[in-house]
């Protein structure tokens, strides 16, 4: 096959389905790659190299070089920010010891489900690091609370993990859930991704839990200095949000009314498109290749035609070969589709062979010579019948037409499907044959929109379960529906980013607001429950109780939240495009998460208080 110009001539290489989709494929593409470099290397011409199976294999290896590169920076960064928070070798060494349980932990959990490291569970270790060190930090800083007010290490141990254990159990599962529910999706990437790592945010929650106040009855108690710059500058911010929610309440609510209209207005600008290659780097060699086929080939993607005549030999008769020729040139007009290759292809190059190859005869035969051509391929046996076997059955009832198309997108694709089906069925009745189209690009552009269906139910689901959880832990309504609010409206602001960035949503996106709900979620629970622990242990006032809770649990929610922000910052270090949005919105949506919950949280609780009263 060459393309118009006739300076690219193209090989195809197929592959035995049993091996397809395993790792037995990687040698093969290995091999492949050597033989093509070798050829372009003595005849000094460039190969390229394309084709769902290459890039499959390609874009693993990306990502395992990717995974140590973000395992370590996670480790890094946590290890720092303890570091500044405690400033304590024993406050920084041990967390990173548990949370390296916690992955490999993980990891062991790949293997035992026999799960191959994809761009997203390659992003399970790094994740299991961000989220498994809040647990320490919570538990720590309860320690440290309780040996300044001058109580014996022991009794302080105790204190925090009393207080604690319920705290981040509740938080590990709202996170957990967050990421259960892509288990609904259907799609055996998210499916993976997300069993996998909510099952491991709750194996590293019971290590941290179990670990740490061992370790810590055995070391020796901390020195409690803490640098005064910190300490000003953070409990100064508490001390006027304190103040804010406290005075200027109608303040609050109006802000979170405008930002959210705002967001709102973006959230209509946000348009569904995703591609099949829409994540990989963008100068990378893949990419490079991938455009080459486009320009020269129009694409790597196949569409795949059958069609059924209903009765055996149907496909071999004329008639139906000329409507069958009517589709090809229709399809084949668009400028996002290749020429078609069928048994049309077959039955041609027969004619234009009888002929002595003249290329004025390549096309079907006439009434004339039919019947001796078509009679010469419906003979056909081992030798020139191979040529057909891909595109016709054996009783020679189904044909098959193979198209190549450019990625051009689901937002371009399902209508443009849709408006060949129609065309095709004005050309082949559909009272007479049974036309099915299928392919990677049709399982792709179908796949998209079910999986955004599905992943849109998942948020449902996770907003759904995490109401009912803070409803049987705090027995009311209305805190549960408050504790809603800051939760939604960052994923509101986050959609709204989208929208105006022109961040399109797509499987990789979507993904975001999960995540993003059940970690924001985290910080109403510790927020919510240090607020009833004042009410019960510390017999305040609610409005005494909620700047209590402000000005300590804030501490710790700040803590938490810059752990997030620098752990999931660490994804725009990626090649994959996909990995740095997931990274850059779910840092700036768990900040933002973090200032309603010390805002618009409390400002609720207490409007919900003065209105019982």
């Amino acid at each position: 096959i060459f393309n118009d110009q006739g300076n690219a001539t193209l090989m195809a290489i197929t592959f035995d389905p049993k091996i397809l989709n395993t790792a037995d494929r990687n040698p093969i593409l290995k091999e492949i790659e050597a033989k093509a470099e070798k050829f372009a290397s003595d005849n000094s011409s460039r190969v390229y190299l394309s084709g769902l199976p290459y890039i499959r294999t390609a874009t693993s290896k990306l990502v395992s070089n990717e995974f140590v590169l973000f395992l370590g920076l996670s480790i890094l960064v946590s290890a720092v920010i303890l570091l500044v928070f405690f400033r304590n070798f024993y406050s920084v060494l041990f967390p990173v010891i548990v949370v390296i349980m916690g992955v490999l932990c993980s990891l062991g959990t790949l293997v035992l489900f026999n799960y191959e490291i994809t761009i997203l569970t390659g992003l399970i270790p790094p994740l299991i690091v961000i989220i498994g060190i809040p647990n320490s930090i919570l538990i720590l800083n309860k320690y440290r609370s309780e040996l300044r007010k001058g109580k014996e290490k022991r009794i302080a141990l105790s204190t925090a993990i009393e207080r604690i254990s319920v705290t981040t159990l509740i938080a590990n599962v709202t996170a957990a859930i967050g990421f259960g529910v892509l288990c609904f999706t259907g799609s055996d990437l998210l499916v993976q991704f997300g069993g996998v790592a909510a099952i491991n945010v709750m194996i590293t929650w019971i290590i941290c839990l179990c670990l740490i106040p061992i370790i810590f009855s055995w070391l020796p108690i901390p020195k409690l200095k803490e640098s005064s710059l910190k300490a000003s500058i953070l409990d100064q911010l508490l001390i006027h949000t304190d103040n804010l929610v406290s005075n200027r309440k109608p303040l609050i609510y109006v802000t979170t009314l405008i930002i959210s209209l705002v967001a709102i207005a973006g959230v209509w600008m946000i348009n569904v498109n995703g591609y099949v290659v829409d994540d990989l780097p963008k100068n990378s060699k893949i990419q490079e290749d991938i455009k080459f086929f486009e320009k020269n080939f129009e694409g790597i993607l196949p569409l795949e035609i059958s069609v059924d005549t209903r009765k055996k030999n149907g496909v071999l008769n004329l008639s139906t070969l000329k409507k069958i020729e009517r589709v090809e040139e229709m399809i084949s007009a668009y400028p996002e589709f290749s020429k078609s290759i069928s048994l049309n292809s077959g039955i041609k190059y027969a004619t234009q062979t009888f002929y002595n190859k003249d290329p004025q005869f390549y096309r079907l035969p006439g009434d004339m010579e039919k019947n001796f051509i078509l009679q010469y391929i419906a003979n056909s046996g081992s030798g020139n019948g191979n040529l057909l076997t891909n595109f016709v059955t054996k009783d020679k009832q189904i044909a098959r037409i193979s198209f190549q198309m450019a990625d051009i997108g689901s937002a371009r694709l399902g209508p443009l499907l849709d408006e060949i089906k129609i065309r095709t069925d004005s050309i082949l009745n559909p009272k007479r044959f049974d036309v099915t189209f299928t392919g990677s690009s049709i399982i792709f552009s179908r796949g998209t929109d079910y999986m955004l269906r599905h992943l849109v139910e998942s948020v449902a689901i996770a907003i759904l379960l995490i109401s009912l959880l803070r409803f049987a832990q705090f027995k009311s309504l209305g805190i549960m529906f408050i504790s809603l609010l800051p939760n939604i409206v960052p994923l509101l602001i986050t959609a709204g980013i989208m929208g105006y960035f022109g961040i399109p949503l797509k499987p990789s996106t979507i993904l975001i607001f999960t995540i993003a709900f059940g970690l924001a979620s985290d910080q109403t629970i510790y927020f919510l429950t240090h607020y009833q622990q004042e009410l019960n242990y510390g017999k305040h006032t609610v409005k005494q109780a909620i700047s209590n809770t402000i000005r300590e649990a804030g501490i710790s929610m700040t803590h938490i939240a810059l752990i997030l922000f620098f752990g999931f910052g660490i994804f725009t270090a990626s090649t994959f495009g996909g990995t740095v949005v997931l990274g850059i919105l779910l840092s700036v949506t768990l900040m933002v998460a973090l200032i309603f919950n010390l805002t618009l949280l409390p400002a609720l609780v207490l409007w919900l208080k003065g209105k019982r009263n």
